[in-house]
């Protein structure tokens, strides 16, 4: 069944004035916002109070209005961090300014609704579902009818069909830059306001952040320093505990970037990502994360129950940082060391090779050193925005000095446990001209004072890993480690 909605033009002189008394209704979720504000609410709920998803069963005994009302009522939110459509933004200020009555009109709660009519300010009526009714397709319509009796309309699903029939012209919002919806095709609409973005596959494999991937080439590291590549079996295993967590980490980002939604929103490059500049649904990240979760443990349990084990300790503490963890001063910092090492202690229980305390030790101390990088390379870029002290994160600008001395004194802690190595009875056996390992430290040293002078003038991206596969100097450096490493072994 199609419907057809032809536009009321009037050719008369005054159609201008006649335009501007008619009251133009624009719905929120997928039209004014490019997200779903009801999933929105939702993950902030689960965040800062994950013990209430235990009530949701009976919530939704409710009904989906009586449901959109107890989050609501639960939740604060910030709607000027809410992804908006800004060419329809534009539109509805000059319809304002001409004088034109603007109506918000969703299906939202009303709390939801009140927000973000209030924050832009131009909007002179709302409508919104309240506990005992959905405001949605005929019922919208009913209701604006009954209001307004002539009235035009922005919408973009189609459940607003019904809302179009009943309006005298009808505007459509898409998710696509050719603006040709796949619903109601002869409905006509005096204009479309098109999204343009990436393509689909293009933004899934920003959003599985698959660059992030070469974190978990530290898992081959156990592997290699025993020198025992070339044994297959080994390898063969590895490979597939590499996989495995590859998965679980692009699962981990989803997840993250869905909880995060608010903060990413107000960082310079991370509103870019695609679920927080709302380029992707949140329903399909919701649904997708689980997924990826149960692939990578189904992998790692093949690979090696032992290696499964750790994955879960990674993925467990993982989240932990994401809820809570992130949040506590210094705690964050050794917890994003402890994520890095469990990469090499993954590695080394894959491929069952006996884990160097040498390893081990100087992981940990090189490893702190860069999470701390990351936070100072944060606090940096907030005070460069002018937020001295950071909501969430435990720290205040007047603590950069204390983090930089921890951090530098990390990473030249590291620098010592590969000195003492050099001189250890292991490395004797391992390495036939053990002495060129002298080398390696000046390397490490190097990299590990440029690393911090760079942070330290406020210059280091986000994460100094991307930081160092995007850096030539680093990219050199570590090409000498390896040519080190090569000429010590044979």
């Amino acid at each position: 069944m199609t419907f057809t909605v032809s536009a009321a033009v009037d050719k008369s002189d005054n159609a201008p004035a006649a335009s501007a008394r008619v009251p133009l209704c624009v719905d929120l979720d997928g039209t004014l916002v490019l997200s779903d504000t009801l999933v929105e609410l939702f993950l902030l709920l689960i965040k800062r109070k994950p013990w209430l998803i235990l009530y949701l069963p009976f919530w939704l005994l409710r009904g989906r209005a009586g449901f959109k009302a107890e989050i609501a009522r639960r939740v604060k939110f910030d709607a000027s961090l809410l992804p908006y459509r800004a060419d329809l933004v534009d539109w509805l200020r000059a319809e304002a300014a001409s004088g034109r009555m603007l109506v918000l009109a969703s299906g939202a709660n009303r709390r939801i609704v009140h927000a973000v009519a209030d924050h832009f300010g131009f909007f002179t009526e709302t409508f919104s579902s309240n506990e005992g009714e959905n405001l949605k397709g005929l019922a919208k319509a009913n209701a604006l009818t009954a209001r307004f009796g002539t009235f035009d309309y922005v919408g973009d699903a189609p459940v607003d069909v019904a809302v179009w029939r009943a309006a005298r012209k009808s505007y459509l919002c898409v998710s696509s830059p050719s603006g040709k919806p796949a619903f109601g095709r002869d409905i006509t609409f005096e204009r479309v306001f098109p999204l343009n973005r990436s393509s689909q596959p293009l933004l899934w494999l920003r959003a599985l952040r698959l660059h992030q991937w070469v974190k978990n080439v530290l898992m081959f590291v156990p592997l290699v320093l025993a020198h025992q590549v070339d044994d297959m079996q080994r390898l063969t295993t590895l490979i597939l505990a590499f996989m495995a967590f590859n998965i679980a980490a692009s699962s981990v980002y989803v997840l993250n970037d869905l909880l995060d939604l608010a903060a990413d929103r107000a960082h310079p490059r991370k509103k870019h990502r695609p679920f927080a500049a709302g380029h992707l649904s949140l329903r399909s990240g919701l649904a997708l994360w689980p997924v990826l979760l149960v692939a990578s443990f189904a992998l790692a349990l093949y690979a090696s129950p032992a290696f499964a084990a750790v994955l879960g300790v990674y993925y467990a503490l993982t989240v932990a940082y994401s809820f809570e963890l992130k949040r506590r001063a210094l705690v964050d910092v050794f917890t994003l060391a402890s994520l890095y090492t469990l990469r090499i202690i993954a590695g080394a229980v894959a491929a069952s090779v006996v884990l160097s305390p040498w390893l081990l030790g100087f992981s940990v101390f090189i490893f702190l050193s860069l999470a701390i990088v990351k936070r100072v390379a944060e606090l940096h870029s907030l005070h460069a925005r002018g937020v001295t002290d950071p909501a969430g994160r435990g720290y205040h600008h007047a603590d950069l000095a204390m983090l930089e001395i921890l951090g530098v004194a990390a990473g030249y802690a590291s620098v010592v446990v590969l000195a003492l190595y050099v001189s250890a009875p292991e490395s004797k056996i391992l390495y036939v001209r053990h002495q060129l390992l002298w080398l390696f430290a000046p390397l490490v040293l190097f990299w590990i004072s440029r690393v911090w002078l760079i942070t330290h003038r406020g210059e280091m991206h986000d994460d100094p890993i991307v930081f160092a596969l995007k850096d030539s100097p680093s990219r050199i450096v570590g090409l000498l480690a390896v040519l080190v490493l090569e000429l010590a072994a044979f």
